[in-house]
């Protein structure tokens, strides 16, 4: 038999076992669309961290009073001036910023009641964070008082066709601080341009206001939550961080750009495998099925497989004929997994509010690896009807 006769073969015979042959692209497909949906979720979120880290800047550094313990988490006090003041002194840095972060305020527009996050920054802010660009108007200035520069998100809320604030309007803001209300009055200086993402969402809901003006807000004297460093040059931000380390005994977490990357690709990574892990057991599953139901064809086939070597058969043909039916059976159960697994990643994708990476190598490697499953599933089957004894299957009843 040429190979033509053999596929030809294999079609036919699936095609008279067509229900048989649709349990087991299911079993298939449900194991490829697991694999491809959440390794496609996944990598979206990879991309995501990837670009929102390049907004960071490579040159740029963030030191965080605190250091994390094992069994106490986060330990550490705010920084202050004179903690300022020796960042101030390492080599090779070009700005430097003290940060007010992470304050809450609420204001109100047409009736709703919005939350903002509020950053206390020095002009100099929007040169180390050069990505973060004003869309209108302007950034803070040394001289300004009772100034803001907004988010996208907080001009323009979700669900609104326009923009509800506008370059030179006021905004009140009323913040807690020690169990009492304040409200404080700003006017809008300028508006950010839309960052956007799955983390970006955050910095589109902020409001930059001046540094002194935050710590009278805020009421927090002296202290400072974070500072900001670009560094003058990409190759000298290690020893920038190394020294500041030092200087402070390494009581305090001090986050580069590649530092972050590789930490965060370290966990995604992690999250893929177990993920990628998880969802390969139903195609073992699957393959367990194929096993199962490959057998019970070649003992309902032991009168055919009988005939076909009485009339000159080899074993080769018989083997290559059953594989032929697993790798068809694969190869339909792949191709349909994981046109599913894109289309539910990428409907999880959009629920969510993630991007999804629909790659068409990850397509190509979980069809490739269906076929592998199901070939291997079927090998003993193929082996053990190709090794029957032509007279002995044809006396089986």
């Amino acid at each position: 038999m040429n190979f033509d006769d053999i596929l030809a073969a294999a079609v036919h015979s699936l095609g008279e076992r067509k229900f048989r042959l649709a349990l087991n692209v299911l079993g298939i497909l449900i194991g490829c669309a697991a694999v491809t949906g959440l390794v496609s979720v996944t990598q979206g979120l990879t991309d995501e961290v990837a670009t929102q880290l390049e907004m960071f800047g490579p040159n740029n550094i963030m030191v965080i009073p605190f250091e994390i313990r094992p069994g106490a988490g986060l330990v550490g006090n705010s920084f202050n001036w004179r903690d300022i003041q020796v960042m101030e002194k390492v080599s090779h840095i070009k700005y430097l910023t003290p940060i007010i972060g992470n304050k809450i305020a609420w204001y109100n527009l047409r009736g709703e009641r919005y939350r903002a996050t509020v950053f206390g920054v020095e002009p100099i802010y929007f040169k180390i964070f050069q990505t973060y660009e004003v869309e209108e108007g302007r950034a803070l200035l040394r001289a300004d008082k009772g100034a803001v520069v907004i988010g996208h998100l907080i001009a323009q809320p979700r669900g609104e066709d326009e923009p509800l604030i506008e370059v030179g309007d006021r905004i009140k803001f009323t913040v807690t601080v020690a169990g009492e209300d304040k409200e404080e009055v700003f006017r809008v200086v300028g508006i950010m341009k839309e960052i956007g993402g799955t983390f970006g969402s955050e910095d589109d809901q902020s409001v930059m206001i001046p540094f002194r003006e935050a710590q009278q807000l805020y009421e927090v004297g002296s202290s400072v939550d974070f500072v900001s460093i670009m560094v003058d040059h990409v190759d000298n931000v290690d020893l920038v961080r190394e020294e500041i380390e030092d200087k402070f005994d390494d009581n305090v977490m001090v986050m580069s750009f590649d530092l972050i990357k590789e930490q965060v690709g370290s966990v995604l990574g992690t999250i893929e495998a177990v993920l990628g892990g998880i969802a390969a057991i139903s195609l073992l599953v699957a393959g367990v099925g194929i096993v199962n139901t490959m057998t019970i064809s070649v003992m309902e086939r032991t009168r055919e497989i009988g005939v076909l070597k009485a009339i000159g058969g080899k074993k080769t043909d018989i083997l290559y004929m059953f594989l032929s039916e697993a790798t068809i059976t694969g190869f339909l159960g792949g191709v349909l997994g994981a046109a599913f697994g894109f289309a539910m990643g990428k409907f999880v994708g959009d629920y969510i509010g993630l991007p999804v990476s629909t790659s068409i190598d990850l397509g190509a490697f979980v069809v490739g690896f269906a076929i592998v499953t199901a070939v291997l599933a079927g090998l003993y089957p193929a082996w053990r009807a190709s090794n029957m004894h032509p007279v002995d299957a044809l006396r089986y009843e």
